[in-house]
């Protein structure tokens, strides 16, 4: 049996309450881990500790190069640990070992590329125009950072928090999802391994509406980070508001993936595949909104059931699966809901719509993979993220339709389009209103590119140099080199 407990101020504790939580694997439902359940009090120690480490001066004042030898030393620990990690993380998920491999390659990078940034901004000189004076503008950190992740990509979506903070000279209250702590943790003790000095990384396991809230609400934290539901992100803004902390919120989106009738339709099946069933559906960018031109649609409707039921599903550690469950009872009844509102309201099921029947998945929270055909723009399972293993495929005729009714969602995330004419790649990727537009291709980031939303789909960006920037704050400094008596008001 896995056991987890709290990591404040260099420290690994149980905590006030002497609660646990277990936690699950979905692919059974099985008992894998307990854990520590703190709240309030745990979440107040470690933003006490986090405060003191960075206002005595220890981390913040700390050489840039040097934050960034430790930020590389981690990086070669989560190399280290590789296996391990990807282990973990799909006993935690339910998604394959595969894909979690794929994850730890990134977060390995993600950390080498803060790790090198962490001292290449030395300030910006500015043309003072006052005689004997100079202008410069730095940048420094902001402060105490509660960083809450999700569940879907608990570790990769710590590590594009937790590597900016740490680079930019910030201290760390990390909350991962209280049901997929286990790599947060990992990651925690490799950064104690590494010499993270302490109360500069700390780690609080429990609930959102106490860890989260205090986070959010407690006037020592300057700035909340959150990757999650929108409803929560609206309830973190309004708590933050009350002493005006920064924010950074990523909140999911409905990514649409648009098929023009020039495209390459084998290619854009596959991607379309892709875009959607890596970890069952459960990714802020999945692609599960596809628009398809009148001359291909139903070709493209044939050939994408055709591949969907082919698709294996089962335990995440079998090398023959390509697609694990979903991460837990609430949710699978969640997309359930969806798949019954969706025939309601007139879609055409075309394949799936159901649980498996193959009694080895009984225990776990496996769904089929789902497609709706037929789809109208103001349906619900069109507007509305389902956040599981659904397609839904709607019929456009123009590029002016089909703009307006990609535009037409509540989120920004990302989008995508298929098409071999140059022109309109420039057209359509300058009027889709999403902070990612993939070109023939969908769901690609790396480290180097920003990401983040339009609308309501969030605040702020992380990755690339705006992700470092996020995490600091702007100062002028300006320095008068002969200061002279004014006498505006007499000797």
């Amino acid at each position: 049996m896995i056991t987890g407990r709290h990591y404040i101020d260099g420290q690994w504790v149980d905590g006030d309450s002497a609660k646990t939580r277990d936690i699950l694997n979905p692919y059974d439902a099985s008992v894998i881990a307990r854990v520590a359940e703190g709240g309030r009090a745990e979440a107040q120690a470690a933003i006490k500790a986090a405060r003191k480490a960075f206002d005595n001066g220890g981390w913040s004042q700390t050489p840039a190069a040097e934050r960034g030898k430790l930020l590389f030393k981690l990086a070669e620990l989560i190399e280290r640990d590789h296996e391990e990690l990807a282990r973990l993380e799909s006993l935690d998920t339910g998604k394959t070992v595969e894909e979690s491999r794929w994850d730890m390659d990134d977060i390995a990078g993600i950390f080498r590329y803060f790790a090198g940034l962490a001292d290449k901004d030395g300030g910006e000189v500015i043309e003072s125009p006052i005689p004997d004076s100079t202008s410069t503008v730095v940048r420094e950190p902001v402060g105490v950072c509660g960083q809450i992740s999700p569940w879907n990509y608990p570790l990769l979506q710590a590590s594009w928090k937790m590597a900016p903070a740490l680079a930019a000279g910030c201290t760390i209250v990390m909350k991962p999802s209280e049901i997929t702590p286990l790599t947060t943790l990992k990651v925690t003790e490799l950064a104690e391994e590494a010499g993270f000095p302490k109360g500069v990384v700390n780690t609080v396991l429990g609930p959102g509406p106490e860890v989260g809230a205090e986070l959010s609400e407690n006037t020592g934290v300057d700035l909340i980070s959150f990757t999650g539901g929108i409803a929560t992100g609206k309830t973190i803004m309004r708590a933050a508001a009350a002493n005006v902390k920064k924010v950074a919120l990523e909140l999911g989106g409905k990514n649409p993936n648009i098929v023009f009738d020039d495209a390459d339709l084998a290619l854009a099946v596959d991607y379309a595949l892709n875009g959607v069933f890596f970890h069952a559906g459960q990714i802020c960018s999945a692609g599960a909104r596809v628009l398809v031109q009148n001359g291909i649609y139903d070709q493209f409707v044939k050939a994408l059931k055709l591949r969907m039921e082919r698709i294996v599903i089962g335990n995440g550690f079998d090398e023959k699966t390509q697609m694990g469950p979903l991460i837990s009872a609430d949710h699978l009844a969640k997309v359930e809901s969806y798949v019954e509102v969706a025939r309601k309201e007139g879609a055409r099921l075309v394949l799936g719509g159901k649980r498996p029947n193959d009694p080895a998945l009984q225990q776990g929270y496996f769904y089929m993979p789902t497609l709706f055909a037929d789809c109208e723009n103001d349906m619900r399972i069109v507007q509305e993220e389902v956040f599981g293993p659904v397609i839904t495929v709607e019929r456009f005729s123009s590029e002016e339709e089909v703009i307006e009714r990609a535009n037409s969602t509540i989120y920004g995330l990302s989008a995508g389009f298929w098409t071999r004419d140059a022109d309109r790649m420039e057209r359509v990727s300058r009027a889709l209103r999403f902070g990612t537009v993939w070109i023939n291709d969908f769901n690609v980031y790396f480290v180097q590119a920003p990401w983040g939303g339009y609308k309501q789909s969030g605040l702020g960006r992380e990755l690339g140099k705006i992700g470092l920037e996020e995490y600091t704050e702007v100062k002028h400094v300006f320095r008068n080199h002969a200061t002279k008596a004014l006498n505006w008001f007499g000797a």
